[in-house]
């Protein structure tokens, strides 16, 4: 399975993505967690990146091209991936044919070279609402939603038992401005591929285990 997760910040697609990734044995490519983990790290790449995301600016194609083809080259990733959050622009999505091969469409919804464009659908306002109420663990990087999937203890991760956190990122300053930059940036990306034959929509709306249903039945 390549499969490319694209919707817009708060969509799920991350939520959506680890599962699927765990059902079908291959890494969950995340740039968003790996940009997180550069900062927290204090890495070079975490001090370019930091004031970037905190103003809720999209990364540069260069910066996220090299972190991708330096990624997809390790060895977990030959068997197949599932990329969220990238590509977030026409640039890095025809680049990314490079590094995956060719994936021209054929008319069966699958690349080439194997590759699927799955798309999650949310309105905007709902996407505010339930990034507003997102916390995290930052231990184990689990993600919570305090009113659709709160942990068992309020505000403790079931885990590790750390007090969640909600990210720098996500107020609604910095969400609604993640939103325009996706609207402007990242959809002519799903035109791309759509163009291509390889997307797939899929409702994003409502409970985490409908949406699971969705997407494994569009992607059957």
């Amino acid at each position: 399975m390549k499969l490319i997760f694209i919707g817009p910040p708060g969509s799920g697609k991350g939520t959506q993505a680890k599962r699927l990734a765990a059902q079908h044995g291959v890494p969950h490519i995340s740039t968003g967690d790996m940009l997180r983990e550069a900062i927290a790290g204090g890495t070079e790449l975490g001090r370019q990146a930091a004031p970037i995301m905190a103003s809720g600016a999209l990364v540069s194609d260069e910066l996220m091209l090299g972190i991708i083809d330096e990624r997809l080259a390790k060895p977990d990733a030959q068997r197949g991936f599932i990329l969220d959050g990238f590509p977030r622009t026409l640039v890095q999505a025809e680049k990314l044919d490079t590094i995956v091969g060719d994936s021209k469409g054929n008319g069966s919804g699958n690349g080439a070279g194997g590759l699927r464009v799955l798309q999650l659908l949310v309105p905007d306002e709902a996407i505010v609402k339930r990034i507003s109420l997102r916390r995290s663990c930052p231990t184990c990087g689990a993600i919570y939603h305090l009113e659709s999937a709160p942990p068992a203890v309020d505000t403790v991760c079931d885990r590790e038992g750390a007090a969640l956190i909600a990210r720098p990122d996500d107020n609604e300053t910095a969400v609604r401005k993640r939103l325009e930059a996706f609207h402007r940036q990242t959809l002519p990306v799903a035109t791309f591929y759509k163009a291509k034959q390889l997307l797939r929509e899929v409702d994003g709306v409502g409970p985490v285990d409908e949406v699971f249903e969705r997407i494994e039945k569009s992607l059957s």
